[in-house]
């Protein structure tokens, strides 16, 4: 399809049909799709005597060919998504050197479309251009960090067309087309054109998406979330994160996964469940999901109210000995999992004891993991611990948990969740330990703060009050930011947040 098309444009273009195709060149893994391609082609009435397509492997063809004296004008493409693990090491061998190549360290995290973009970059000359239809992933997450960096530098402007709805339909996977060129008109940056589908895309020329304002560069491995706001919006967040007032949030708290218990339906129980197998004595109090977790104090009295509604409320906690050793109620319970060979699981199974659930402590604050509408952290008053649903936060230096909660609640903090998280195609935004500890904090003024009224308004879900108490305090007043500024951090925040929740699916497939 990707040859059709570039046939039909070349024509457009000038060229003559029976000699458009020579113009052209494919490279294709599988040998039958191959002759499809090239007889698909000849279809349209190209009589090509150069025209050729490569059968074999991408990677290594370009290694091949890095050295050609004639590289491409163009290079077009939808790369395979493939997992480190199921990556042919045949394959992974001259894709990672084409990596380190382009300046990048290759990991088990890397999946085949990062070198797949550099390799097809390498295959450009001077003022040659890339066209690729790749995941999202692309703007946000951590393995790809160096890609993007080595884009910002091999290119002078990169234009990333999105779409507001899903465009495979089933697959929560959002896809973007990556537009580079190299030279060109000599400006330089980064343009983003967001559609409402795949299917406005055929009512757009290029020249419609080169009047699209165009942002500078950070040279870096920032994430490219930040390119969907303005210049001054992007100005104003590069100015924030340098203001020595703000404090790393990794500085006073410390963030850590829930436990890993491998098996949830056997070691978290409901009350019911753990009468029912005379467990008591052997369990810890737990919180299961998020959305227990209503505000952002979790009291002695709300864990009891998730435990009289027989929700999973218990960590099954044995102690640490022989099967022979443990009491019989819990014999019995071990084994009735390991008839449903549960101890197999991959987590249970590279465990001493599969029985025995590692890292159990109890937390300071939970933080959420996946958010919907916005990250808080919750201060833990009722001695529980929680599973990997939620993250474990522990305070540091003296830290007051009431503190970090309110002051976590603001525009600017917000913002840079956005920013510095990833988004999937379901809207969730998931912030890893490692991201969530490096969300900027306003503290100055955070003591003034009224938890309980805090509290009280998100229990009510009223988070846009809450904001217009804490910007106050802490944005206004603490930072010295301007109104103007303050209310420009909360549009930040509510763009991104509504981007990331409105994607839908569209019954339509891709077209290119």
């Amino acid at each position: 399809m990707f040859l059709e098309s570039a046939l039909e444009a070349l024509i457009e273009k000038g060229a003559k049909r029976k000699q458009a195709a020579d113009f052209l060149h494919g490279v294709e893994i599988d040998e039958h799709e191959g002759r499809k391609a090239f007889s698909r082609i000849e279809a349209l009435g190209s009589k090509p005597s150069m025209f050729s397509i490569y059968t074999g492997d991408f990677f290594a063809y370009c290694k091949a060919h890095l050295n050609d004296k004639r590289l491409f004008d163009a290079v077009i493409g939808n790369p395979p998504f493939i997992r480190y693990q199921n990556f042919l090491e045949e394959q992974r061998a001259p894709a990672f050197e084409l990596m380190r190549r382009a300046g990048m360290s290759p990991n088990r995290l890397t999946n085949t479309w990062v070198p797949f973009i550099a390799a097809a970059s390498f295959l450009l000359n001077e003022r040659g251009r890339l066209a690729m239809v790749i995941p999202a992933e692309l703007l946000q997450v951590n393995y790809a960090a160096e890609l993007r960096r080595f884009l910002s530098t091999y290119y002078n402007k990169l234009t990333i067309i999105t779409f507001k709805k899903l465009v495979f339909e089933g697959i929560q996977q959002e896809v973007v087309l990556l537009l580079g060129e190299r030279n060109g008109d000599g400006r330089k940056g980064v343009r983003t054109v967001e559609l409402e589908s795949v299917s406005d895309l055929a009512s757009y020329e290029h020249t419609d998406f080169v009047n699209s304002e165009l942002k500078p560069m950070d040279h870096s491995t920032e994430k490219w979330t930040q390119y969907f706001l303005s210049k001054g919006e992007i100005r104003l967040l590069r100015a924030l994160r340098a203001n020595p007032e703000l404090i790393e949030a990794g500085k006073v708290i410390d963030v850590d996964v829930g436990i890993v218990t491998g098996q949830n339906q056997f070691f978290v129980l409901s009350d019911e469940q753990i009468r029912e197998r005379r467990l008591e004595g052997h369990t810890l109090r737990i919180v299961s999901r998020s959305g227990h977790l209503k505000g952002i104090i979790f009291s002695d009295n709300d864990w009891r109210a998730n435990a009289e509604s027989n929700l999973p409320a218990y960590l099954l906690d044995l102690p640490d000995v022989p099967f022979d050793e443990l009491p019989k109620a819990a014999r019995d319970y071990v084994s009735v999992g390991e008839e449903e060979k549960l101890n197999a699981g991959y987590k249970c199974r590279i465990r001493n004891r599969w029985y025995v659930v590692p890292s159990v402590w109890t937390p300071d604050a939970f933080m959420l993991r996946q958010v919907h509408a916005y990250p808080k952290i919750i201060v833990n008053r009722a001695d529980t611990t929680c599973t990997d649903t939620i993250h474990r936060v522990r305070l540091l230096n003296g830290t007051k948990g009431d503190v970090i909660a309110a002051a976590f609640l603001n525009s600017l903090t917000f913002a840079f969740s956005e920013v510095i998280g990833r988004s999937y195609g379901g809207g969730v935004l998931e912030l890893e330990p490692n991201e969530a500890e490096k969300l900027p904090l306003p503290l100055k003024g955070a003591g003034k703060l009224g938890l309980r009224q805090i509290h009280k308004l998100l229990v009510g879900n009223d988070i846009e009050s809450v904001l217009d108490i804490t910007d106050k305090v802490l944005l206004i007043d603490g930072l010295g930011l301007s109104e103007r500024d303050a209310k420009t951090l909360r549009g930040i925040w509510r763009r991104l947040r509504d981007r990331r929740i409105n994607r839908k699916h569209t019954r339509k497939s891709i077209m290119v």
